[in-house]
């Protein structure tokens, strides 16, 4: 499953990042790395970007970005 499947409120720990290039350098410096939990906070009412939770911090993702970022859903 995809991290911009995750309903607000639910966990899941990145297991690929399927984006290359620039985008997957910039969202690895923002600490969107292999292993790492994340959560999702809350969807733009238009579901457009997405609120998510990682380490100690929050962070916006586009929707088009979560997409290409494959989580194991946490109970």
């Amino acid at each position: 499953m995809t991290l911009d499947e995750l309903k607000p409120g639910q966990s899941g720990r990145i297991t690929t990042i399927g984006v290359v290039g620039p985008l997957k350098r910039r969202l690895m410096d923002m600490g969107v790395l292999v292993g790492v939990e994340v959560k999702v906070i809350k969807i733009a009412p238009m579901g457009d970007p997405l609120e998510v939770a990682l380490k100690s911090y929050r962070l916006s993702l586009r929707r088009s970005e979560a997409q290409g970022i494959n989580v194991e859903a946490l109970s």
